[in-house]
């Protein structure tokens, strides 16, 4: 009995990680959920090689897309982006009105820590923000203990949809 309890706990000890893969939300709910319903068809904002530079600059790293997916009404838009935490990519949407955040949300958490990022006591520290001259945010956010790379990953992201906003203002 006692070799099968300890057969067993090896067993255990030497199982690899789990990485929390959660899809919190979809990217079309997300749209659909911004703009009350309806969803709006998508553009693309075909990206220069000097809003890569802005770009690289914002993320804090080479920008590589040539384009990116968006949904528009009014003066409303929608970014659905992605951003590395650690190690994975974390989806996050952003939803800005008249320049200013209306909701960042994690849409899929890749990473084993840090999820605490993808709830609304985090999120909505991004409420009502904009942009500065700097291409920085207009407020603080405040970062949470184990998950520093993950709060960079949705801060880097909704600097970016706010100024990816600014190259589609209507």
């Amino acid at each position: 009995m006692s070799k099968i309890i300890f057969t067993l706990l090896i067993v255990f000890c030497l199982q690899s990680p789990v990485f929390a893969k959660e899809t919190y939300q979809t990217s079309k709910q997300f749209v659909s959920t911004s703009f009350n319903g309806v969803i709006p068809k998508s553009k693309a904002l075909w990206l220069s090689a000097e809003d890569k530079v802005v770009i690289s600059e914002i993320m804090s790293h080479q920008y590589s897309r040539l384009r990116l997916k968006y949904w528009q009404q009014e003066s409303e838009t929608v970014w659905i982006l992605e951003e590395i935490g650690k190690e994975k990519p974390i989806t996050i949407g952003v939803h800005i009105r008249s320049e200013q955040i209306v909701e960042v949300k994690v849409l899929a958490y890749r990473e084993s820590r840090g999820d605490e990022v993808r709830h609304e006591f985090f999120t909505k520290q991004f409420h009502s923000a904009s942009l500065t001259k700097e291409n920085m945010l207009n407020q603080h956010i405040d970062g949470i203990t184990g998950a520093t790379m993950s709060v960079r990953a949705l801060t880097k992201v909704a600097r970016l949809a706010l100024w990816l906003n600014k190259k589609v203002k209507v």
